[in-house]
């Protein structure tokens, strides 16, 4: 049976991190989700404030390598309440077909309880990368493991 890990992160370094040692352990990128508010430009792979531009993808993806077709794929959506954000893997999908719902709304798609999904997306707002798995239940915990490892500060398993 699949489960849903979610975490969050301060800085998209961290997430990058995160997502490369998933893929690193053989997670398809298919099964990775990455979102983030879409603010400003972004200099030499460093946000501007605490906010995150996914678009710049390809700038931090060289430094790790294997994250950067998904990152590099991101696309940017409008979503109420949180404004632009840039977002890759199956919750992008989620979110362009129920933009109306929210982060909030697509994120209960995938079976995360609306306080949770209140609190993910109040970070998202904050400034915060979101990343998200679907894995088998032997790989729950690993995954869940390499999230803290690598700086989550919130992390759900659903």
């Amino acid at each position: 049976m699949s489960k849903t890990v979610v975490g969050t992160f301060r800085d998209h370094e961290s997430a990058e991190r995160a997502v490369h040692a998933l893929e690193k352990r053989g997670v398809p990128e298919k099964d990775i989700s990455v979102v983030a508010r879409e603010h400003g430009h972004v200099e030499s792979g460093h946000p501007e404030g605490h906010m995150h531009n996914l678009s710049s993808g390809i700038g931090w993806g060289s430094a790790t390598g294997g994250a950067i077709g998904l990152l590099a794929s991101a696309g940017l959506l409008a979503i109420p309440g949180v404004g632009p954000i840039l977002a890759a893997g199956p919750l992008a999908a989620t979110l362009t077909g129920a933009a109306a719902g929210g982060l909030v709304g697509g994120l209960m798609d995938y079976g995360i309880p609306s306080e949770e999904s209140k609190k993910l997306e109040e970070r998202v707002k904050e400034g915060d990368v979101l990343v998200m798995v679907r894995s088998d239940n032997p790989e729950v915990d690993k995954a869940k493991d390499l999230f803290h490892e690598h700086g989550a500060v919130d992390i759900y398993v659903h």
